[in-house]
C-alpha cells in the first residue's frame, strides 16, 4: 500500500509526519538534526540532552564525517600507474627515494611525489645555423640527433634541463667540427667524416655530465652556402659530380679492359713458350741429324757433299717455275718445267731466276753421269780400303 493512499490524507504512511499532500517540504534543519542525534547515541552521545550540548554533538559528528570522507579520498588519491614504457622516480619531500617499475602502486599524497620518465621513445631534435668553415668560408649547417633516456634519476637531476644541454652540447661540438673542416668536405665529399666527428665530440661532451642520456643517431640533414654566392657553388659541386663520374667510368672501363690484356699477355706468352720449344726441338733434331751425317761425311767427304748439294738444289728447285743454268762453254740455258708450271697454276705467278753454279767437278751436263760413275767407283774403294 502506498503511504499516501486516497482516503487518510497519506498521515498513517508519511515518512517525515508532515500531514497531508497540502504541507510543503520536510524542513531539512530537522531532518539533519535528527540524523545527528542518532550518531552522537552511536558514539556515546545522549539525545535527550540541553540544547547546547546537541549542538556541540552535532559539530563533532560532522568534523568526524569529514575527517572520515577525507581519509577516505586520501587514500583512494595515493594510487597510481606507471606505463611500461616508463619508469617512476619518486621523491620524498622533494628528495630522490627510488624507482619503480611498470603498474599500479602507491603512494602517500601529499609526502611523496612521482615523476614518469619515458626510457623507450626516440626523441629527436634539429640544430642549424651560419658556421664558419677553417677556410675562412660560411656555410649553413643543419643536424639532427636522435637519443632515448636509459636513466630516469641521471636524467632528472644530473642537469637542470637535460633536453635543453644537449642542445646546446651539439651546436657546441658542430661549431667545433665545422671549424676544422673546409668548406669543399663539408658540401660535398666530406659530409660523412663530419658526421662522424660531430657525434664523437658530442659524446666526449656529455659524458661527464651524466645525463642519463644516450646518442641513437646523428644525421647531416644539409649544408649550404650563402645565397649570394649559391650559384657559383652550385656549378662547382656540379663539376665535382662531373668528375666522379668520369672517374668511376674510367674504373669501369680500367677493369673490362684490363682481364682482356691480362689474357693477350697469357696467349702471347703461350705462343712465345711453345715458339720456343719448337725451336729448341728443331735444333735438338738438326743437332741429332748432323750427329748422323758426321760419320757419312768423316767416311767419304765428297761423296757426302754432292749429295746434300743436290739435296739443296733439290728443294730450291720445287718452289720455282724457271731455272738458269749458268753454262760455262755457252749462253746460259733456261729451263722451263712445264708440268710444274702446269700444275702451280695460280700459286706460281710471279717467276723467278736463280743463278746455279754448279761444283768444279760438274763442267757441263754430258760429262755428269761418268763423273757419279767415277764417284761411285771411288767410293767403293775406299769403301774396300
Amino acid at each position: 500500500m502506498a503511504w499516501n493512499e486516497p482516503g487518510k490524507n497519506g498521515k498513517d504512511n508519511d515518512p517525515w509526519k508532515q500531514g497531508g499532500r497540502d504541507q510543503g517540504p520536510p524542513d531539512l534543519d530537522e531532518v539533519f538534526r535528527n540524523f545527528g542525534k542518532k550518531f552522537g547515541g552511536i558514539f556515546g552521545g545522549s539525545g535527550g540532552g540541553s540544547q547546547g550540548s546537541s549542538g556541540g554533538g552535532s559539530a563533532s559528528t560532522l568534523l568526524l564525517l569529514v575527517a572520515i570522507v577525507a581519509a577516505l579520498v586520501w587514500a583512494f588519491s595515493g594510487f597510481y600507474t606507471i606505463k611500461e614504457s616508463e619508469r617512476g622516480v619518486i621523491l620524498r619531500f622533494g628528495q630522490f627515494h627510488t624507482e619503480v617499475g611498470p603498474g599500479i602502486h602507491w603512494k602517500p599524497t601529499f609526502i611523496d611525489q612521482v615523476r614518469p620518465v619515458d626510457l623507450t621513445s626516440v626523441r629527436s631534435f634539429r640544430t642549424d645555423g651560419f658556421m664558419l668553415t677553417q677556410d675562412q668560408n660560411l656555410v649553413r649547417v643543419t643536424f639532427e640527433v636522435q637519443y632515448r633516456v636509459f636513466d630516469a634519476r641521471a636524467y632528472l637531476f644530473s642537469v637542470v634541463n637535460a633536453d635543453n644541454s644537449l642542445q646546446e652540447a651539439t651546436d657546441a661540438a658542430l661549431r667545433f667540427v665545422i671549424g676544422h673542416s673546409l668548406m669543399d668536405d663539408v658540401l660535398t665529399r666530406g659530409r660523412e667524416v663530419v658526421r662522424q666527428n660531430t657525434r664523437q665530440e658530442l659524446e666526449t661532451i656529455i659524458t661527464p655530465y651524466r645525463m642519463g642520456l644516450v646518442l641513437v643517431d646523428v644525421n647531416f640533414r644539409d649544408a649550404r652556402p650563402p645565397e649570394e654566392v649559391r650559384d657559383a657553388f652550385d656549378d662547382a659541386i656540379a663539376a665535382q659530380e662531373d668528375q666522379e663520374r668520369f672517374v668511376r667510368e674510367a674504373e669501369a672501363y680500367a677493369r673490362e679492359i684490363e682481364p682482356r690484356a691480362r689474357g693477350q699477355v697469357n696467349r702471347i706468352m703461350q705462343e712465345a713458350e711453345a715458339y720456343r720449344q719448337q725451336v729448341i726441338l728443331r735444333a735438338q733434331g738438326e743437332v741429332a741429324r748432323f750427329e748422323q751425317l758426321l760419320p757419312q761425311y768423316l767416311a767419304a767427304p765428297r761423296v757426302t757433299r754432292e749429295r746434300l748439294y743436290l739435296e739443296t738444289m733439290e728443294e730450291v728447285f720445287s718452289n720455282t717455275s724457271k731455272v738458269m743454268v749458268d753454262v760455262s762453254s755457252g749462253n746460259n740455258i733456261m729451263y722451263l718445267p712445264l708440268d710444274q708450271m702446269l700444275k702451280g697454276g695460280s700459286t706460281s705467278g710471279s717467276s723467278s731466276a736463280l743463278p746455279v753454279t754448279p761444283p768444279r767437278n760438274l763442267q757441263d751436263s754430258q760429262n755428269t753421269a761418268p763423273r757419279q760413275d767415277g764417284i761411285r767407283g771411288s767410293t767403293s774403294r775406299d769403301g774396300r780400303r
